[in-house]
């Protein structure tokens, strides 16, 4: 005995002539704003986890700059080309 479209869609109508729309739209964009701090919150949470686990061993981060190649900057390059 599951909720069918009908019931669906008086329960919408309901709940727009409660609230209107003005009230559900100003929701859906505070749920949306919400959702879009949280992202930032743990994103920026595993940038603070990695800053600190670098700090803890700094000769393994000077042994693994070391064996990577330099990258060229986009003017290096340019100035290369130049040559």
């Amino acid at each position: 005995m599951g909720i069918s479209w009908q019931q669906l869609l008086i329960l919408l109508v309901i709940v727009l002539l409660i609230f209107g729309t003005k009230r559900l739209r100003n929701l859906g964009g505070d749920l949306g704003g919400a959702i879009k701090g949280f992202k930032k919150a743990m994103k920026e949470e595993g940038k603070k986890e990695d800053e600190e686990g670098e700090d803890k061993d700094p000769e393994l981060l000077t042994k693994d700059e070391s064996a990577k190649p330099q990258q060229k900057t986009s003017t290096e390059e340019k100035q290369s080309q130049d040559k």
